[in-house]
């Protein structure tokens, strides 16, 4: 079929919202403006269909930049108000968000833009995944991970089109079609040190708690939560809300076993052959990929809707035969106005379609859960898949063969599957179980794997290694023990982390190596999960347990350095340790010094590179900061406020020059 190409006044003509493209290249529409501006004339011609009853104007659904750089090229003069353009006319929509599609290839679009045009393909014109696939040279795994994306929570999603993550990062996110954990954790992260990072995504979604206000709460409820053993965080500042549900494995058996009763109650309610519980606010592709469609049957319209829209196109065309009458065309008023009326005619005419009791007695439907908490049921029902599409015991098959022979395997339920696959992990688990030895090394494995990899999905195990996260971002100690961590890791036989051998190639070779190496890789992958632990936490004692269980001389490790510890003390601090270690005369010899050199001085000293008494020396390089200490703490100087009032009322020359005193750390001295 031809189209007729017309040439239309480029005022006269506006991009379409069917446009799959919403972001561009400001180099490359610079450069097609210049080539533009230059040629005086538009060689490729635009795609697009008239506007109904406004008089020779067009909306370009193909073309869309060229038309805009014409348009910027008339708003500085270099082409002329009457300018034209060369317009291919089609007489509908059909097929635009495809056509725009091919035609935007030119310049690659944005990872945002190519979701949406894939998901709209979909969905606004009826094609399949492997259609969509097949005409533009992609997969059909391609296509359909494009769409899952489209299904991101709206942050995420715009975030992806503003390039504020990458696409890495929107997979990472997509690993849940949970939108609302995808929104709490990207609120969570975006600011964060790991924001680019997709492990921590994924393990953070995978695991990631719940606000009290968050559609699996409001449908459980407080009150069954708590008494089913689930923890609140909650402070001064929180609310019913905004306070924090921690325990995200108890609520999510909880929301499963009530949104699955819901659904056997609705179920038996409302005659349909299945409803699957869903606990999520929506349904992702993924959960209807393969079904299809039931079309229902529009009821008829009432008599007094039927007299509305009668009113409704009567005022309608009133507007339109105005226009027409106008030098001046159809005005703002009048425009908006015509869109109100032609949104409530809609309203009126496309009403959602009703199941006939056959069509649900045949019929799947998705239940969710509503932002207000509450179960529903999804607005589109599925034919039910058949549990087999083969007739396995049929009298002869296409091959001939004979009565009661198997000649294909049988099609199963999703449901079926899981229950195989759930009983056969049962099987493999109650055999690692009882073999030690093959637990140690498979788990080994499976923690060090998945620390070496950006994704482990084929590991078929949640067993993980993470590395601790640090506590302060960007914080490189440069310590002796940074220094021996570096050249441990760096002495691990890696010859089993070979690239293209799959996850059992990998398996195997790990399982090769010597006790030795298995045991270095086994202490790598606990040692990292260790986290950094304040002073006075829960888990301090443990930590301090450990360190003393290892024996671990922190002095001959680690000492404090003017860079690492003194210079985050304030001035009075410092001169209470010299005070401390060699007494009134060490401490009045360097109490009139400037903070900084006072810090450097104390460096030295703890060092034992100042000339002092043996017995001061000694006490110097054995001195640690109760923070440091793995045995119980003993005493240690008091580091406030106060002590900075009492020093400079004996010392003069602080007194006069306070401001060596302070510095942006000295609130954080008492954590020191």
């Amino acid at each position: 079929m031809t189209f007729p190409i017309i040439y239309a006044l480029a005022r006269n003509c506006v991009v379409s919202p069917l446009n799959v493209r919403t972001e561009s290249d400001p180099d490359a529409d610079a450069e097609l403006e210049a080539m533009i501006g230059q040629a005086g004339f538009i060689i490729q011609n635009l795609i697009g269909t008239a506007v109904k009853r406004k008089k020779d104007q067009y909306s370009i659904f193909g073309g869309g930049r060229r038309l805009t750089r014409v348009h910027a090229l008339i708003e500085k003069g270099e082409l002329p108000e009457d300018f034209k353009v060369p317009v291919m006319v089609r007489p509908d929509t059909k097929d635009a968000i495809e056509l725009s599609y091919a035609e935007n290839r030119k310049l690659p679009m944005s990872a945002a833009d190519e979701c949406m045009a894939f998901k709209n393909m979909i969905e606004k014109e009826d094609k399949t995944a492997a259609q969509v696939a097949a005409r533009f040279g992609k997969t059909e795994r391609f296509v359909l991970g494009r769409v899952r994306l489209a299904d991101l929570h709206e942050t995420v999603f715009d975030a992806l089109r503003k390039g504020e993550i990458t696409l890495e990062i929107a997979k990472a996110y997509g690993s849940t079609s949970d939108t609302a954990r995808q929104a709490r954790v990207f609120e969570q992260y975006r600011e964060s040190y790991y924001r680019n990072d997709p492990f921590t995504i994924r393990r953070e979604l995978a695991a990631g708690n719940y606000r009290g206000n968050d559609p699996k709460a409001l449908l459980v409820g407080r009150e069954a939560y708590v008494e089913a053993g689930g923890r609140i965080d909650s402070d001064l500042f929180s609310d019913s809300a905004s306070e924090n549900w921690i325990d995200g494995d108890v609520l999510d058996r909880l929301a499963d076993e009530k949104l699955a009763a819901e659904a056997e109650s609705i179920r038996a309610r409302e005659g349909y052959a299945e409803i699957r519980a869903v606990p999520m606010t929506r349904i992702s592709f993924a959960d209807y990929d393969g079904l299809r469609p039931v079309r229902g049957e529009i009821p008829e319209p009432t008599a007094e809707e039927e007299a509305r829209c009668a009113e409704i196109e009567a005022e309608m065309n009133s507007i339109a035969e105005s226009a027409d009458e106008s030098d001046d065309g159809i005005t703002e008023d009048e425009e908006q106005r015509y869109r109100e009326l032609e949104s409530e005619l809609s309203g009126i005419q496309n009403r959602p379609a009703v199941l006939t009791e056959d069509q649900k007695a045949a019929a799947l439907a998705f239940l969710v859960i509503g932002e207000d908490g509450q179960p529903r049921v999804h607005h589109q029902a599925y034919m039910v898949p058949n549990e087999a599409d083969e007739d396995i015991d049929g009298d002869e098959d296409d091959d001939g063969d004979t009565e009661g022979s198997v000649s294909a395997k049988p099609s199963m339920s999703q449901r079926l599957i899981d229950e195989l696959a759930t009983m056969k992990a049962e099987l493999l688990r109650v055999h690692v179980a009882s073999d030690p030895r093959f637990a140690l090394d498979l788990g080994t494995f499976v923690m060090v794997d998945a620390a070496l990899r950006r994704y482990a999905s084929d590991l078929a195990s949640d067993l993980r290694a993470d590395s601790a996260p640090s506590r302060v971002i960007g914080f490189e100690s440069g310590s002796l023990a940074a220094d021996e961590w570096t050249k441990l890791e760096e002495g691990l036989d890696r010859s089993w982390v070979q690239p293209n051998i799959g996850v059992a190639g990998r398996y195997d070779a790990f399982c090769a190596l010597g006790e030795e190496a298995r045991a270095a890789w086994l202490a790598w992958a606990i040692a990292r999960t260790i986290h950094a632990v304040p002073m006075k936490d829960s888990a301090s004692g443990f930590v301090d347990h450990l360190g003393r269980k290892l024996e671990i001389d922190v002095a001959a490790w680690w000492r404090p350095t003017a860079a690492n510890y003194f210079k985050r003390l304030t001035k009075s601090s410092i001169i209470d340790l010299f005070q401390d270690i060699g007494g009134s005369e060490l401490s009045q010899r360097y109490g009139a010094s400037k903070k900084d050199l006072l810090a450097s001085s104390a460096e030295q000293l703890f060092a034992g590179n100042i000339i002092v008494e043996a017995d001061v020396k000694e006490k110097a390089l054995a001195w640690l900061p109760d923070a440091m200490r793995f045995e119980h703490p003993v005493a240690e100087p008091v580091n406030d406020d106060r002590d900075d009032e009492m020093t400079d009322a004996v010392d003069p020359e602080a007194a006069g020059d306070p401001a060596d005193d302070v510095d942006e750390d000295e609130q954080l001295s008492d954590a020191a």
